[in-house]
């Protein structure tokens, strides 16, 4: 029984030295230069595969960039009609405000005359009236010349003109004139707010003197948020309104914001480059004015090259796919590409005398592994 278990193993261990001696004598790859030879085992392992290359309709993408944006009507500068002294500032940056409400409370002595001037006129304009239409009735029964008539006519208009003047510039500093009496007369009056919006700025202090030509708050409204889009002249032609536009920042790629086409300009700038407007399909985006955003457009699909994903291989950041010259050896080759689409990518520099050639499809990587010397 024990010789038995020697024979066994001496057996054994004669046919592992015989497979040992055949895998020694297999013949080993051959490199020149980009090129290289494999033997039909290395070519088995890998699972390399290599054929005619494919016709594809291929959706072609523009990249670009823009930021975000808000129309003309969406933004606010607020100033003061009048100088004063800030009395009353309500709010802070970020905080959202009506349209209408009341943003900071401004005092201006000089109000105070205003408003005597009005309620003068207004009280004069009363006499006037009623002095022409006297002078007016002397004058049809003769008892009054025309002149006196005519001067009448003439001081009627002139309190007339001066109190409503006076009201425009009241109802611009938010006085109604028409509630205006003697005994509600004020110094002070309300800077309120044009549109509903948040408050990007606020540049006042309490007891600040400010004059109209300061600008006191900014308030932008991001209801109407949209993207604004740099196209350059070699991508206009594939531009229509209403495309699909797929937004993302630099700091969350993996987020797309989907937006359609709904302007598309009509001036270059200097540098070759048009802006389009792009509309959110979503509008409760918590995005903010002047984010930087990156974008891609698919245009019309067009049949190009292509050749699996995995068979392009990068090597000192240049792109490469195999050629295979004959049976066994595999050469090298670089390639420009496209878009990528359901795991195929175009290839660009890809010509008609290539046509009948065949390239590796699969274990391009183990290749490059091989030909390179690189362990992985």
């Amino acid at each position: 029984m024990i010789n038995k278990s020697i024979v066994f193993l001496f057996t054994i261990l004669f046919i592992s030295s015989c497979s040992k001696k055949e895998e020694s004598k297999a013949e080993p790859s051959t490199i020149n230069g980009n090129q290289i030879t494999l033997t039909d085992l290395q070519i088995k392992n890998a699972g390399i595969e290599a054929k005619n290359l494919d016709e594809k309709d291929v959706a072609n993408k523009i990249t670009l960039n823009g930021q975000i944006d808000v129309p003309p009507q969406g933004m606010a500068s607020v100033s003061a009609p009048s100088g004063g002294y800030v009395r009353v500032s309500r709010f802070m940056p970020g905080n959202y405000v009506q349209k209408g409400q009341t943003l900071a409370t401004l005092e201006n002595p000089e109000l105070v005359q205003l408003q005597q001037d009005y309620l003068l006129a207004k009280s004069n304009l009363t006499y006037a009236n009623q002095d022409y239409a006297r002078q007016k009735d002397l004058n049809q029964s003769k008892a009054s010349s025309d002149k006196v008539t005519q001067k009448a006519y003439n001081e009627a208009q002139n309190q007339n003109i001066m109190m409503k003047g006076t009201a425009q510039k009241l109802a611009a500093l938010g006085i109604n004139p028409n509630s205006l009496n003697a005994n509600n007369i004020r110094r002070e009056f309300a800077l309120v707010s044009p549109i509903s919006g948040y408050i990007s700025a606020v540049n006042i202090n309490i007891g600040q003197y400010v004059s109209p030509v300061d600008k006191l708050f900014e308030i932008v409204n991001t209801s109407d948020l949209h993207l604004a889009l740099k196209v350059f002249e070699k991508d206009l032609t594939k531009i229509k309104v209403g495309q699909k536009v797929f937004a993302y920042t630099n700091q969350n790629p993996e987020k797309k914001y989907e937006a359609r086409v709904f302007i598309i300009g009509k001036d270059f700038t200097p540098d070759r480059s048009v802006l389009i407007h792009c509309h959110f399909v979503d509008n409760s985006l918590s995005l903010l004015p002047g984010t930087f955003m990156n974008a891609e457009m698919e245009t019309e699909s067009q049949e190009g090259t292509v050749i699996s994903d995995d068979a392009i291989v990068t090597w000192e950041a240049k792109q490469y796919i195999f050629e295979e010259i004959k049976p066994k050896t595999y050469k090298m080759f670089p390639v420009k590409i496209g878009n990528s689409e359901n795991g195929f990518t175009e290839l660009l520099n890809y010509n008609d005398e290539f046509k009948n050639k065949r390239f590796v499809t699969k274990g391009a990587y183990q290749i490059l592994m091989s030909l390179k010397n690189v362990e992985e």
